[in-house]
């Protein structure tokens, strides 16, 4: 069969993905190779001290990025979409959308950049004995629950974006595990939210009156490969305003994409973790057991199938990279030598494996915005450089790759040394490994192990999103591991780097120096 008949057929599936500066759909076949996307650009707004997206650009944005999906379809192969074996969504974690009886939003959609319950976080934290970062939903919630916020009584339901994307389709309030452990923790055992949690709780606001228990808002938890519901006439009306889509499809699980991210790299199977490292950075691993203590810089969610992962988040990993690579530009254009973006960025990257394993005494932090890991709530990019030191192009390149990851290398260190967490395979995407070996050399001298970057890391979370649309239709027969083992990175080896002992040793002794010079970034954020 080409692939009109196969798009005719529907035997393919389709997911999209709300990122925070992109909404992508892609169409796969059904052995999960890309054969389609489309896309829409948009912005968060700040509006009254909060983040947000209004409605309007929610579904504007999904239904400019489905109409750019069949655009795509009919150019390539002149068909239709008509139907498909599955469909799924996926978007950023946690946030906070809160609806009343009449399925009404109480206030605008305040996402997951909003850094502004700090005081509902900390309260949480200690009470449940478990890490409740700011940008959860809880935290969200609880904090207008603290504020007396009017709207508060008035909640029958809550949920993510992905949530919302779904529950408008199909009519289900669900969340696939993954995201829902962005909401509220999640039980590893019983695959479903904390029961002591809940408990703990409703327990604390039970002297407030209201009509709600949590328990009661809170989207139904699924695991991947359950049952979703199908695609509601009104959904199919308000996904494609062309009116060609059919009703009745089957959706899987509405995942965060965090969870996507997993499927994407191969990297939801216990001891496995991936990197993900473009403006800011993220490692992920899946853990055998529980942490043994509570660590602010650790965030515990899950796969899609409801292990537990450990998350390292940074806010900063490129920007520092990138304003650099714009200065020597202009030294290029300068001279009358301009270079394009891949030429630079190669030469950039590339020479940063001539440096020091220790950059030979250079120092600097890439912080553009605040790091929570190290404790700053604003940030400065500064460069250092002691007197004697080897100050030559290849150091200074090292030093920003070395930058890009160490405040990553704090959390890990964590994970791996206090926490004694394994870890057998680290998969690597995003910008941060485009050029060949470089950004996986350095990874893997901050984590001490190797690093695997796939043939298919530039896919991204909507491709991720369809793979688990797939896995509707065999979940019964494997395992998501397997699945995606057996049939969608089948015989796909991927390119490992292992840093030489003398690359680990020179990047520890890099961070004493990290650690040390904490005190020049806190004196630029004082002053500067």
């Amino acid at each position: 069969m080409d692939y009109k008949e196969i798009i005719d057929a529907g035997k393919t599936a389709i997911g999209i993905e709300f990122g925070s500066t992109r909404i992508k759909a892609v169409m796969v076949d059904l052995s999960g190779k890309p054969i389609a996307e489309g896309g829409h650009t948009w912005e968060n707004q700040y509006v009254d001290g909060l983040w947000t997206y209004s409605l309007d650009m929610i579904w504007t944005g999904l239904q400019d990025a489905y109409q750019q999906l069949a655009k795509d379809v009919q150019e390539k192969y002149g068909a239709e979409i008509r139907t498909t074996s599955a469909i799924g969504f996926s978007a950023m974690m946690h946030g906070y959308m809160a609806f009343d009886k009449e399925d009404q939003l109480l206030v605008p959609f305040r996402t997951w950049r909003n850094t502004v319950t700090g005081e509902a976080a900390a309260e949480l934290t200690k009470e449940f004995g478990f890490n409740i970062p700011q940008r959860w939903s809880i935290a969200h919630l609880h904090q207008a629950v603290l504020k007396n916020e009017p709207h508060v009584p008035e909640i029958t339901f809550f949920t993510t974006l992905a949530g919302y994307i779904h529950w408008q389709l199909t009519g289900e309030k669900v969340l696939g595990v993954g995201d829902a452990s962005g909401m509220f923790p999640i039980d590893s055992k019983t695959r479903n939210y904390n029961a002591d949690y809940l408990a703990k709780y409703e327990a604390l606001v039970a002297d407030r009156g209201f009509a709600w228990k949590l328990s009661e808002i809170l989207p139904k938890v699924l695991v991947a490969g359950e049952a979703a519901g199908t695609l509601t006439a009104e959904g199919a009306a308000k996904l494609d305003v062309s009116g060609k889509l059919a009703a009745g499809i089957p959706l899987c699980p509405p995942e965060g994409d965090a969870g996507t991210g997993m499927v994407a790299t191969n990297s939801v199977a216990v001891r496995t973790g991936n990197v993900s490292a473009g403006t800011s950075i993220f490692a992920m691993i899946v853990m055998e057991q529980a942490l043994r203590q509570v660590h602010e810089e650790i965030d515990v969610v899950t796969t899609p199938v409801g292990d537990d992962v450990a998350m390292v988040h940074c806010n900063n990993c490129t920007s520092d990279i990138n304003a650099w690579a714009g200065i020597f530009r202009q030294f290029a254009d300068a001279i009358g030598a301009p270079v394009d973006t891949d030429k630079l960025y190669t030469t950039l990257f590339t020479a940063a494996l001539d440096g020091a394993p220790d950059c030979g005494g250079l120092a600097g932090f890439n912080y553009f915005s605040g790091e929570p890991v190290t404790g700053f709530t604003e940030g400065r990019p500064v460069f250092a450089r002691r007197v004697d030191a080897d100050f030559s192009f290849a150091n200074f390149m090292r030093l920003h790759l070395y930058s890009a990851v160490s405040t990553l290398k704090v959390g890990m260190d964590i994970l791996l040394n206090e926490e004694d967490v394994k870890v057998d395979q680290l998969y690597g995407h995003g910008g941060f490994f485009k050029t060949k070996e470089v950004g996986q050399r350095i990874m893997s001298a901050a984590t001490g192990g190797p690093v695997t970057v796939m043939e298919t890391a530039g896919e991204g979370g909507a491709w991720g999103m369809a793979i688990l649309a797939l896995y509707l239709a065999v979940a019964e027969k494997q395992t998501l591991s397997e699945y995606l083992n057996e049939t969608i990175f089948a015989g796909e080896e991927g390119t490992t780097v292992t840093a030489s002992k003398e690359e680990i040793d020179g990047f520890n002794q890099f961070m004493q120096t990290f650690k040390a010079t904490l005190p020049i970034e806190k004196a630029a954020v004082e002053t500067l």
